[in-house]
């Protein structure tokens, strides 16, 4: 298994934000950690870009596409964090490969055994660094007109809705027109 010290030579001194797209240098030390797993098939294909779509989450893997998604702001936070993010992203991939088309539960075992063999045994399913949030205004407030409980929206919605509490409550959990949610404030 690469040492920190050797993953230091792929990973470039710690910058404000990372560019977005794809970055070579991180593609190679997955391929290689995926590789040491005997995961030749998954290594050909995996891809590590930095996006800059990522708000909250450091990293993200689909599995699908077979492609690592990394926060812009994870580099001001150091070659020991990306590091330690890429093998979190990389054992998603690595668990879901081993599973198959077998659905299995995002932080379960077979991804925490992943976690173990790509030398981060114990790790922890959310990350605790400060990115900063912006949270947005609800500006559209919707209510039922049954129970008056109130549904505060970011943005409008696209389709007919209705309060699922009363749905559940008196139809089943059918949709009913009844308990449509009606636009309060825009």
């Amino acid at each position: 298994m690469l040492s920190f010290s050797q993953l230091e030579f792929f990973l470039a001194p710690p910058f404000p934000e990372k560019p977005a797209g794809r970055d070579a240098a991180l593609e190679a030390v997955a391929r290689h950690l995926l590789g040491r797993q005997g995961a030749a098939a998954l290594a050909m294909r995996v891809q590590v870009a930095w996006s800059a779509r990522l708000r909250t989450a450091a990293g993200r893997a689909e599995s699908r596409s077979s492609r690592i998604l990394l926060n812009r702001r994870l580099s001001a936070h150091g070659a020991r964090e990306i590091d330690q993010t890429l093998r979190h992203e990389l054992a998603h991939l690595l668990a879901q490969f081993r599973a198959g088309r077998r659905r299995i539960a995002p932080h379960g075992p077979e991804w925490r055994r992943a976690c173990a063999d790509l030398g981060i045994p114990g790790e922890a399913r959310c990350h605790n660094l400060p990115f900063p949030v912006q949270r947005q205004a609800r500006r559209y407030l919707y209510v039922c007109p049954h129970c008056r409980r109130d549904f505060p929206r970011t943005r409008p919605l696209r389709r007919t809705s209705a309060c699922l509490a009363c749905c559940q409550a008196f139809n089943r959990g059918q949709f009913d027109r009844r308990f449509r949610l009606q636009l309060v404030r825009a």
